[in-house]
């Protein structure tokens, strides 16, 4: 932590400044400028963020060093990490395509939209059993029946589940059935919820909040990473803004930037960022070409009848487009698209 003194500041209020950071277990290093002094801090951080440094007489500023997500970050872990769900991994040396339906409507829906998503070159199979959603009148996905349902298409593809969690009390009962588990936007700062997808013993993939800044989106992993559970992958999937023609703004440089302070894969969802099936593969694009681990993106074989964000599921004539940019884009940066390592790889 480095404190800023203003260039009024007099040696009484610097003395007075090292004395309290030294009444905190610190050590203040003084440095005099031309026209200011900056004193360095060496110490628990969380410490001094208890002092009020900055109400202190002729303090300027104050400003951390140090990355307060100690788990997650790069300082503590130089190697990117690759986490594996079931066999397939999302790393620093695939694209990974999880795909499949937004949410889990009945079995024979659910199994046409993994075939659809196999057919793509999927590895991984999304699917929401609980719906967290805006309006309290919307479809709340099917609960325990759509896990049983996901249960049963995993048995029919060998594709492992991805799927929501939305409470803490659900965390056992969709840990029992998934392979792993996400936490949606809405849940990202849900901080029980965090700790108990953290000590359920399951990869997680932590989706941005809508309006959460890097930093924030990084400590959220941190409270699953306390629980002794390393294996998150960040999930970039657009954020709030002004503008309106699309349904979120997909920060695409949240990856490089999300990378380079953190250990943790970063995938994309173009899907609900896009909010358009016309926008579902050039963001897809996007996030190959950016860096992206992975995208997860909605498909579904009868989209106007989809009780959840049809307008932006994959249809069938949008497949062997999809199947060319996870064959082909990877290669160009260096990459493989990510197979089933328990298993067979996907043929496309």
């Amino acid at each position: 932590m480095v404190i800023v003194m203003a260039p009024e500041a007099t040696q009484e209020d610097i003395t007075e400044v090292v004395a309290l950071v030294a009444s905190a277990g610190g050590e203040a290093f003084v440095s005099r400028g031309v026209s200011r002094t900056i004193i360095g801090l060496i110490g628990d951080v969380e410490q001094f963020a208890s002092l009020n440094l900055r109400g202190q007489r002729g303090v300027a500023d104050v400003m951390r060093v140090s990355t307060p997500f100690k788990l997650v970050s790069r300082d503590n872990h130089p190697v990117r990490s690759t986490v594996r769900v079931g066999g397939v991994p999302i790393g620093p040396d695939t694209v990974t395509l999880i795909a499949g339906p937004c949410a889990v409507e009945t079995p024979q829906q659910t199994l046409e939209a993994a075939q659809m998503a196999k057919a793509a070159g999927a590895t991984l199979l999304r699917g929401g059993a609980f719906k967290p959603r805006t309006s309290p009148y919307a479809f709340q996905g099917l609960g325990e029946q759509g896990l049983r349902i996901l249960a049963d298409v995993r048995e029919k593809t060998g594709l492992p589940i991805v799927t929501e969690v939305v409470d803490a009390h659900d965390v056992p009962l969709v840990a029992s059935y998934a392979d792993m588990l996400q936490v949606g936007t809405r849940n990202t700062q849900n901080f029980a919820l965090l700790q108990a997808v953290g000590a359920a013993g399951k990869p997680v993939m932590l989706k941005r909040g809508m309006s959460g800044t890097i930093e924030e989106w990084l400590m959220s992993a941190e409270y699953i990473a306390q629980r002794g559970n390393l294996d998150i992958v960040l999930c970039e999937r657009g954020i709030r803004t002004f503008e309106t023609a699309t349904r979120n703004t997909l920060d695409v440089s949240a990856v490089p930037v999300a990378q380079r302070l953190s250990h943790l894969p970063v995938i994309i969802d173009p899907s609900h960022s896009g909010g358009r099936r016309d926008l579902v593969l050039p963001l897809t694009r996007a996030a190959v070409a950016v860096g992206a681990d992975g995208v997860i993106i909605d498909v579904h074989p009868h989209p106007e009848q989809a009780l959840c964000d049809g307008p932006q599921a994959l249809v069938d004539g949008d497949l062997e487009e999809l199947a060319r940019i996870m064959r082909d884009f990877p290669p160009l940066l260096g990459r493989t698209q990510a197979a089933n390592l328990a298993g067979e790889s996907v043929a496309v």
